[in-house]
């Protein structure tokens, strides 16, 4: 059986709860089509491109803010923070990854960043007290999936892939840490994640959930 040592976890979808329910809510507010925000997020190129120069810190929330809802044709004070303002933390599998570093394991925070002013996603956290590595992407002017984001990783986590987990609610976050030997989970919901843990690391996390 192979020793994993560390674990490594996204932010949005993993230790919260899941940003679609929280796009679909914003559409409903702001009287858009079901699916508006997450189609000129990701599919729509002027929106995808913006989006994913947020993600690497090129331009500023500020600026993504003002371009996104030129997009939407909304009103583009504090978006971000408006379209996140149903996410919580989920706190199942918080509590399991603390259970995994009472039990020795190495955690870090892997997070694609949406900047940090005017509104901060991590705010409440306490990602530096609670995670032994914190990488926001934005500070590295990368974002997952770029490959050489997961290798800084690495890095910092001071172990090599083969001993770590990497749990992410995007698919296509997680071929490129199987490249480099990291065991992977989709985040799907919270029981399957937690699960999925434990069998990777070898250990029981939900006696202290």
């Amino acid at each position: 059986m192979i020793h994993r040592t560390g674990l490594i976890l996204d932010f949005g979808g993993v230790l919260t709860t899941g940003v679609a329910a929280c796009a679909r809510a914003f559409d409903l507010r702001a009287g858009l089509p079901e699916g508006t925000f997450l189609s000129v997020i990701a599919k729509d190129p002027a929106g995808s491109a913006l989006y994913a120069d947020l993600e690497r810190g090129t331009v500023t929330q500020a600026e993504w803010n003002k371009g996104t809802a030129a997009l939407l044709g909304i009103e583009g004070t504090n978006l971000l923070g408006r379209v996140l303002q149903d996410l919580h933390p989920e706190p199942s599998v918080i509590a399991a990854a603390q259970a995994a570093r009472a039990a020795g394991v190495k955690l870090g925070i892997f997070s694609n960043s949406l900047g940090m002013e005017p509104y901060n996603v991590y705010d409440g956290y306490d990602l530096a007290v609670n995670y032994d590595v914190v990488l926001i992407s934005e500070h590295y002017k990368m974002r997952k999936p770029d490959p050489e984001i997961y290798e800084i990783m690495l890095n910092l986590m001071e172990l090599p892939g083969e001993a770590c987990v990497f749990v992410d609610d995007t698919a296509r976050n997680l071929s490129p840490a199987e490249e480099l030997g990291i065991a992977t989970i989709l985040a799907e919901n919270p029981a399957s994640t937690i699960s999925q843990m434990e069998a990777l690391l070898g250990i029981s996390l939900t006696k202290q959930v």
